[in-house]
């Protein structure tokens, strides 16, 4: 197991690592949709939602991936009436790719986030 971490993939602010690499699967931990540099939250769930995948693609980058390579994606939204929103926005961030994938409704997200989601990639 190796942490992969770069200058350029956002800090943990607690006891985790945002990505672990194990016989060349990447496992993401949940991503928020906050803008790694100034650590901002866009309003509304269409923004927040190609935050996050921003911040997905970025850290898959980083790790020496891409987004054709996510297997699987776990999205959590406290607000089940968001599902449709983020399903299109997802569909036009990976395209004709379509990882396995599941969408869990859950209570309140950490800083009010409207969405959260974790990935497994592969190198």
């Amino acid at each position: 197991m190796q942490i992969v971490s770069t200058p350029n993939m956002p800090k943990s602010n607690g006891h985790y690592s945002h990505c672990v690499e194990h016989n060349g699967i990447l496992y993401l931990s949940g991503q928020l949709p906050l803008d790694p540099e100034t650590r901002q939250m866009p309003e509304g769930i269409v923004k927040q939602t190609e935050q996050v995948l921003k911040n997905l693609e970025r850290i898959l980058h980083e790790a020496g991936s891409s987004k054709e390579k996510v297997l699987q994606v776990r999205v959590y939204i406290p607000n089940i009436d968001d599902w449709s929103t983020v399903n299109e926005v997802y569909a036009e961030f990976f395209g004709n790719h379509k990882p396995a994938r599941c969408i869990v409704p859950t209570p309140n997200l950490h800083f009010g986030a409207l969405i959260e989601l974790e990935a497994t990639a592969y190198i």
